[in-house]
């Protein structure tokens, strides 16, 4: 499928009409909605929209999905079989500190770190067998989110927003929100790459609790909505004679259509983020502290037409945690926990789960032995692990109390139905109506797509 071809005929109307510069500020406009229309499905659609909770930094999945008792046998000790080759230098067996259990009638064991989320057992499909390519961040947080660890790629939450469309002109399509700023890569987990600039995220600082600060420059200082609009006619006959000069540059028509949005933003926003609209009871639901507050915005925005948001847990890489692994995580956790839980919970009682997919999860795993320092003292910790790790999923598709494939014994690598990033971005990209192999896009002379020429979806987790 190649990009959006814009309709001539309404911009050549409204040219006709001698609407001025007023004409040239709507085609802006109208130019951002054509864009925004969407492309036909091709599987009947289970999913109409996205909410990626990110655990940036490498959550353990022995630590909370993926319980593994041979390593409490072999605590102290080599692992029998060796070890894999490790970015820092691990020691032996780490057992998890903590206790796992089985869940609803599904009896789906989850780490006692989610109790809330395990409370939806029979609504999760949790995938153990995970498998990312390089021990590093950064290049495991491009292919999680774009589909190439190495070149610039759209991200995921692009790709849908181009294929989705939009259901509300007045908000972005996508947004990501991180409490306290970017997580390691920034932008680029985000970034739309080839396709139309109106397809990237929407960044928002979620470490806020007032409108005006969530969104800079929400309201405009010292103008009346109609002068701010006049303003904007002409800014945008400017650029557009300037875009006239430059082939359709892409960036600049990309900043044209992103005036008219902030411009549409304005009221639906501050609506859209004003949280004491909720009932009492829903904000107590979600828990005042900031991720609370965070995955309440994210819902409000969902049931507004929004398709895709993304919650990174924080700045940088908070669940990196090659120390003290037993105090990070369980403080982690424990700020998501019921985020989460709510979530699913509100979903459910508005109706909304059957068609919003939930993913839950980071962008490698951690190892099953301890980490040490460079004396060889442990360091109670784990290092990174993209050999095997686990995510789960629920609502819109998803078949809930699923478990899908494993790690070894002892959890250090993917060795029943292993899943790649291309897996998992063709199983969404089913569930949201699409074949990944013939959902592309057209540039410099080659069809792209977000699985690249692999990926294979994961049937057995799909209602």
């Amino acid at each position: 499928m190649n990009s959006f071809p814009f309709d001539p005929s309404r911009r050549n109307f409204l040219h006709r009409c001698g609407m001025g510069i007023g004409a040239l500020g709507l085609e802006g406009i109208l130019q951002a909605d054509s864009a925004m229309d969407p492309v036909r499905n091709q599987f009947p659609i289970r999913a109409k929209r996205v909410i990626h909770f990110f655990l940036n930094g490498g959550p353990s999945h022995v630590d909370t999905f993926d319980p593994k008792p041979s390593l409490k046998k072999f605590e102290g000790k080599e692992l029998p079989f060796g070890k894999r080759r490790t970015e820092r230098k691990t020691g032996a067996a780490f057992p998890s500190p903590f206790e796992f259990k089985k869940h609803g009638s599904s009896g789906t064991e989850f780490s006692s770190i989610f109790p809330k989320i395990a409370g939806f057992a029979d609504d999760i499909a949790v995938i153990r067998s995970m498998k990312a390519e390089l021990p590093n961040h950064e290049p495991s947080l491009m292919l999680m989110n774009c589909g190439d660890s190495i070149l610039s790629r759209p991200s995921v939450g692009s790709w849908i927003t181009y294929g989705l469309g939009s259901e509300n002109k007045n908000l972005p399509s996508f947004v990501a929100m991180s409490p306290g700023g970017y997580p390691i890569k920034g932008a680029q987990n985000w970034q739309a790459g080839f396709l139309p600039g109106i397809f990237q995220a929407t960044f928002i600082d979620s470490n806020h609790n007032k409108v005006d600060k969530l969104i800079e420059n929400i309201r405009p200082l010292g103008q009346d909505p109609k002068s701010q609009r006049k303003q904007l006619d002409f800014l945008n006959y400017l650029n557009s004679n300037h875009l006239k000069e430059r082939d359709e540059d892409k960036l600049l028509n990309a900043r044209i259509q992103s005036f008219e949005l902030a411009y549409r933003m304005q009221m639906d926003a501050t609506d859209a983020f004003d949280l004491e609209r909720e009932p009492k009871y829903i904000r107590d639901l979600y828990g005042g502290h900031v991720h609370g507050r965070q995955t309440l915005i994210a819902r409000r925005l969902l049931e507004r037409g929004v398709r895709y948001v993304q919650l990174w847990h924080g700045a940088g890489q908070p669940w990196d945690n090659h120390d003290k692994i037993k105090e990070n995580h369980s403080k982690l956790a424990s700020q998501l926990d019921s985020p989460a839980a709510a979530l699913l919970q509100d979903l459910k009682q508005r109706g909304m789960l059957d068609d919003t997919l939930v993913i839950f999860g980071g962008e490698f795993g951690r190892t099953p032995t301890v980490e040490l320092t460079g004396s060889g003292k442990s360091k109670f910790g784990r290092d990174h692990n993209p050999y095997g790790f686990s995510i789960w999923l629920a609502g819109g598709g998803i078949k809930g109390g699923t478990v899908y494939g494993a790690t070894d014994e002892f959890g250090f690598e993917a060795v029943e139905n292993p899943v790649t990033a291309h897996d998992l971005h063709a199983t969404i990209l089913s569930l949201l109506g699409f074949d990944h192999e013939s959902f592309t896009y057209r540039y410099s002379g080659r069809d792209f797509r977000l699985t690249d020429v692999s990926g294979k979806i994961i049937k057995d987790v799909i209602s």
